[in-house]
């Protein structure tokens, strides 16, 4: 597609997004609960020094840029290294250099995440001593990434998913810089921006190469998807977005919402995630959110499972999505599982209580001599098979772990054990 390419030239260009970066923090967009007028970082520029600092948000959305201009802003000298590439010999020259600088530095740590404990640990001292200011940037949850002294001494700061209206801004700044138009339609450059999945540096990485077209009409979605590459949704599956879909796929079964759980499952599917890896997750939802109150959804669940065994993707996944929506749509109970709470709680705390001797098998002579088995009433010799039998440790009474709800079979299920408890106080 060279013929479709204006104006090439061998003169080295910087890219797009390099070229248009802010040139002050009332330039970057998409941060306003930030950088408005009582933005948290607006505050420290005033106040003229910064907090250590922790950038938490997704990619593209401006971390590195309001860094830099952090720095410009309160006379603090810059200095950007990125996790990947930057050893810990390389740090300690850093630190160095920060100690014989004559003013204060700004660290920028890129992928800050990427740093193991201990050279987390690294910048402790130099954090403690002023030898630097430090300011990461993440894409994970600092949480579970980031040492808890190094959280201690920092602030977190997060960075929103650039919305339309902010990608939209940089479209247009990108066509001013260029001095031209993005040759698309309205369709198409909606596409575009939806495409960009909240990325402002892939977004202006797309534009630049729409800008450097040479085309007499402007292009529809059909003919720009095929001069750009499509973007793979962000989703890496052992880090938040995988525990952010799945948290929300389970929410929404939990809601009894089937078009949003579909939603969710479709989008850890479609990105990758293994299927029995959801399915595991749909199996646990069956017996923790549904329970008793549709049994069925434990036997729907394991079908889908031996379904996707037998079919494999993509046509075993139709199981996956049948399972998910018996799941949204079934009735709701987690009373399975706080009565299974309730009773491994119970368990640690009684200790060793032995059953009442009544229900204690005597297979020996011994053991029927000492009263094992002695009194046992068998409930099926009993008027409507039940003989209200103590089945507790002596000691310890009767405990109500198991209450069902009123939704779904569990309202029988209730019914039953209230007409079972009246027979037991009938019986004394």
């Amino acid at each position: 597609m060279a013929d479709l390419f204006a104006g090439e030239t061998n003169e080295r260009r910087a890219p797009l997004p390099e070229r248009l970066r802010p040139g002050s923090l009332a330039d970057v967009v998409g941060q306003d609960h930030l950088l408005g007028p009582d933005g948290a970082l607006t505050r420290m520029v005033a106040a003229g020094r910064l907090p250590n600092l922790i950038l938490w948000g997704p990619p593209g959305t401006g971390k590195t840029t309001i860094a830099r201009l952090l720095a410009e802003a309160t006379g603090y000298r810059f200095v950007g290294v990125s996790a990947v590439m930057t050893s810990t010999a390389d740090l300690k020259a850093i630190f160095a250099a920060a100690r014989v600088a004559g003013t204060r530095t700004l660290l920028f740590v890129d992928e800050i995440h990427r740093f193991n404990r201990s050279q987390q640990d690294g910048f402790l001292g130099p954090i403690e001593d002023g030898t630097i200011t430090l300011v990461g940037a993440t894409t994970e949850n600092p949480s579970f990434e980031l040492n808890a002294a190094i959280l201690s001494r920092a602030q977190v700061l997060v960075l929103n998913r650039l919305d339309e209206a902010a990608l939209d801004a940089l479209l247009v700044r990108a066509e001013a810089g260029e001095g031209r138009e993005l040759p698309l339609t309205a369709d198409a450059r909606g596409a575009l921006l939806a495409g960009a999945d909240g990325d402002g540096r892939f977004l202006l990485g797309q534009a630049e190469t729409l800008l450097s077209l040479d085309v007499p009409e402007p292009l529809d979605r059909v003919a720009m998807a095929a001069v750009l590459q499509r973007r793979v949704p962000v989703y890496d599956k052992d880090r938040d977005g995988h525990y952010d879909l799945i948290s929300a796929l389970h929410k929404s079964l939990r809601g009894s919402d089937p078009d949003a759980a579909l939603y969710w499952l479709a989008r850890m599917l479609v990105a990758g995630e293994q299927p029995l890896y959801v399915l595991r997750r749909l199996v646990r939802f069956a017996s923790e959110d549904v329970g008793l109150a549709d049994s069925n959804a434990l036997v729907v669940t394991l079908a889908a499972k031996e379904s996707y065994d037998f079919l494999g993707s993509p046509e075993g996944e139709l199981a996956i999505a049948q399972a998910c929506l018996y799941l949204a749509t079934a009735p709701k109970s987690n009373a399975a599982y706080v009565a299974q709470k309730g009773a491994w709680k119970l368990a640690r705390e009684s200790g060793s209580l032995p059953p009442p001797r009544n229900i204690v098998n005597a297979p020996t002579r011994l053991m029927k001599e000492l009263g094992h088995g002695k009194g046992y009433a068998y409930d099926h010799d009993s008027e409507h098979g039940f003989s209200g039998d103590n089945y507790w440790p002596e000691g310890m009474g009767r405990q109500e772990l198991y209450r069902p709800t009123e939704r779904g079979m569990e309202k029988r299920i209730g019914e039953r054990l209230a007409f079972w408890e009246s027979l037991r106080r009938e019986r004394g």
